[in-house]
């Protein structure tokens, strides 16, 4: 038996229409083999939230062992993990293909779908998921919903004991019009003598891109256009993340179903498939594929699809950039987020970057704390800004103009906790995707300029 592995890790298919998937004593089972292994490795003390908190139930037990702690103390454990993939990708050396077979996250995501079958998902929380619905609505009356969600709003006590979301967390406004809409009435207009010229795309829009902050799409479609890109904006449907967090297995496979339709007529015309957010490509690339290990489109979706930023650097190493950037004044201390580290294709983010001239980028490979929609509950609040701080200080401190982040949540979040690090001193704008920053250099200002 190996001590750990280093091989590349690999991922097994979800097994989530098994009934034994579902069948709570193989699952404590599982839950008591993996946790005993974390328990005397301890690698992962300093990633999350759900690792000490593990480690504190052994310590604290009888025995200061696995065996004398209870099933039913398990819970705050799998409340405590946001599904960042870390533990998996960056630390633990038990990860397939060695023969301990752990996979922390998935093994969360099984404890919370058991969960969710047994007993369902609360009204509140089921509500928070539909992000499709809820963009939707808001986006008509964006103005009224931006002032009731505002910090310092009166109606966030309000919200915060109907809806469990914590008074003091920044939430993502919304856009007054979808970022579909935009693209309708204003399509971009490519430069068919550029570089890349021959590319097609559809920008996938995401829940976030459509609804919230449409200027990280815009600056997509502005800098794909600049090198000759052709490109169509899409969002038939949200990833599933959200709900993948509640473990609703079935709703997400729902989801990635309709959106692989929606798609395949594109890619049967050589259309690449782009995700400006790095959690929604993470869903369409990898989790997907071991939801739905089987299903061809799904399987071929993935296939075609890139990251927002990885497509930026493959015109760029491929084809080359389109000339005209200027330079970008003050630096950039720029955040790599989880579910970009998870995709596995190195710091693409950092790389666009410094294809703009005199970018001066400084890397912050921390986790930002947020998970979600979990950061913003209260009880998690609190937590999301402790385990978020070590990114929020090296952020602020990096003596950079200019801070961002490719997850536009993670971004929200960590200007929250440097603007309560930096107090009265000047602060880093924070910019919503390092796309934004290209489309300046190229002289596309963002919309929200």
């Amino acid at each position: 038996m190996r001590e750990g592995s280093l091989e590349a890790p690999t991922r097994h298919p979800l097994d989530w229409e098994n009934p034994e998937f579902y069948d709570e004593a193989k699952l404590d089972a599982e839950m008591r083999r993996v946790f005993d292994i974390c328990h005397g490795c301890r690698r992962c003390f300093n990633l999350c939230d759900s690792f000490p908190r593990l480690f504190d139930l052994v310590d604290e037990s009888k025995s200061g062992e696995l065996d004398t702690v209870a099933s039913a103390d398990f819970k705050p454990v799998v409340d405590a993990c946001t599904l960042c993939d870390m533990c998996f990708l960056t630390k633990c050396p038990y990860v397939p293909p060695h023969e301990f077979n752990l996979d922390f996250p998935h093994l969360i995501l099984r404890y919370r779908a058991v969960e969710a079958k047994k007993h369902g998902v609360g009204a509140v929380d089921h509500a928070l998921t539909e992000t499709d619905r809820n963009g939707k609505w808001a986006t008509l009356i964006s103005g009224a919903v931006n002032w009731a969600t505002r910090r310092g709003s009166p109606l966030r006590g309000l919200e915060e004991k109907v809806a469990g979301i914590d008074r003091n967390a920044a939430l993502p406004e919304y856009a007054s019009q979808s970022l579909e809409a935009k693209t309708k009435a204003n399509p971009p207009q490519r430069d068919a003598s550029a570089p890349a010229k021959a590319r097609k795309v559809v920008l996938y829009a995401t829940c976030y891109g459509d609804y919230n902050d449409t200027s990280i799409g815009e600056a997509a479609l502005a800098v794909l256009a600049k090198n000759g890109v052709e490109t169509k904006v899409l969002h038939p449907h949200c990833c599933g993340m959200p709900k993948l967090e509640q473990g609703l297995i079935g709703e997400v496979a729902d989801a990635a179903r309709k959106v692989a339709a929606a798609f395949a007529p594109y890619i049967d015309e050589g259309y690449d498939i782009v995700a400006p957010v790095p959690s929604c490509a993470l869903m369409l690339k990898f989790e997907w594929p071991l939801i739905l290990p089987n299903d061809a489109s799904v399987k071929r979706l993935a296939a075609a699809t890139f990251d927002l930023s990885e497509y930026i650097v493959d015109i760029a190493r491929k084809e080359g950039l389109a000339g005209g950037m200027a330079p970008i004044e003050g630096g950039v201390a720029f955040h790599m987020s989880c579910h970009s580290r998870a995709q596995n294709f190195g710091q693409k983010g950092a790389e666009l970057l410094n294809l703009i001239p005199q970018a001066d980028v400084a890397v912050v490979e921390r986790c930002s704390g947020h998970g979600g929609a979990w950061g913003y509950k209260k009880g998690n609040f609190e937590t999301a800004m402790k385990v978020g701080k070590p990114a929020m200080r090296q952020l602020n401190t990096a003596g950079k103009k200019h801070v961002v982040s490719e997850c536009p949540l993670a971004g929200i979040h960590l200007e929250q906790g440097i603007e309560a690090l930096a107090g009265d001193a000047p602060k880093p704008e924070r910019v919503g995707h390092p796309i934004v920053l290209m489309a300046r250099a190229y002289g596309v200002p963002s919309p929200r300029e």
